[in-house]
């Protein structure tokens, strides 16, 4: 691994933690891409949650030893335990005031810590920030979460989990659920912190500076066969929240869905105009629309549309 390009003083107060499981020659995509910062941590902390594979564990091995890397890595080796425990083991090794959560397989722009922690910088009523992503892999497109207070988080996850956060805002809160091994871990933590810390929200840098590695069987992918099961993990657990601010969650899951709803029914109307065949669902969802939820009067728009 060649970092050696630039000789740039690191940042005292942010260090990265990278978390490994398995990840072969990925983890040196993500830790070239913290060496090629135009602010560099201070430190990079790798946390190897248990990996069996040979490869992975002797690239690990060889990171740790590679002279020619400019900035100084901390290799920590436990047993597998999820990536939750994997985190919390990276900060609780960290000292900087600021952290960076890094997943081994994706990788970041060389200004992202730069955009980043400016922007806690210059809010301290901000407790995290991140940006928007750039995916590859199976997908190629920009996502824009859009951050916010705790009622932007209620109804779904505005911040990546590659962001930067305040680490005193780790220690209010407990950190990450350890007990969350099926994902929604980091949507978790997140409100975890809006609630911990008064009158705080989450910063959104509006530039793809996160590299977002997409393919069918990752785990972001993998989480929403349980979505309903997570969320109401999510809920229970946040009660408080949700309670105080009900209108808010379910606004905000409604405006998802009509969103959803009209994205449906402009390809419906599209592919009926252009005399395509409908896919069987679209079909079933003209013959019997749904009651109640805006879908009779979606199927009463699409039909005035296709008969004018």
């Amino acid at each position: 691994m060649d970092t050696a390009k630039t000789k740039l003083p690191p940042t005292d107060d942010v260090e990265a933690v990278v978390t490994s499981f398995n990840q072969g020659n990925m983890i040196i995509e993500a830790v070239s891409s913290l060496c090629a910062q135009t602010t560099l941590p201070s430190r990079i902390i790798i946390v190897d949650d248990g990996s069996t594979d040979c490869d992975s564990v002797s690239i690990l091995n060889n990171i740790e030893a590679d002279p020619r890397i400019s900035v100084p890595i901390n290799v920590i080796r436990q047993e597998n335990a999820g990536v939750s425990a994997a985190r919390n083991t990276g900060i609780r090794h960290s000292q900087a005031p600021l952290v960076l959560i890094l997943d081994g397989d994706d990788r970041l722009d060389p200004s992202y810590i730069e955009h980043v922690s400016g922007l806690l910088r210059k809010e301290p009523l901000m407790t995290a920030a991140s940006s928007w992503m750039k995916t590859f892999g199976v997908l190629q497109a920009v996502i824009q979460p859009s951050g916010g207070d705790i009622t932007r988080f209620l109804p779904r996850n505005c911040c990546p989990a590659t962001h930067i956060f305040r680490r005193s805002a780790w220690e209010q809160c407990g950190g990450y659920d350890e007990s969350m091994r099926s994902g929604f871990e980091d949507w978790d933590f997140f409100l975890s912190i809006l609630e911990a810390v008064p009158d705080t929200h989450i910063g959104i840098v509006e530039k793809p500076l996160i590299h977002y590695r997409t393919a069918p069987a990752s785990s972001n992918v993998k989480s929403m066969s349980k979505r309903l099961e997570l969320m109401r993990y999510i809920i229970e657990k946040h009660n408080n929240s949700y309670h105080d601010h009900l209108t808010d969650a379910l606004l905000g899951i409604e405006e998802i869905s009509v969103r959803r709803l009209y994205g449906w029914e402009n390809e419906i109307v599209h592919a009926m105009a252009t005399k395509k065949d409908l896919s069987r669902a679209s079909s079933e969802f003209i013959k019997n629309p749904s009651y109640g939820d805006g879908g009779m009067a979606s199927a009463v728009r699409i039909a005035s549309a296709h008969n004018t």
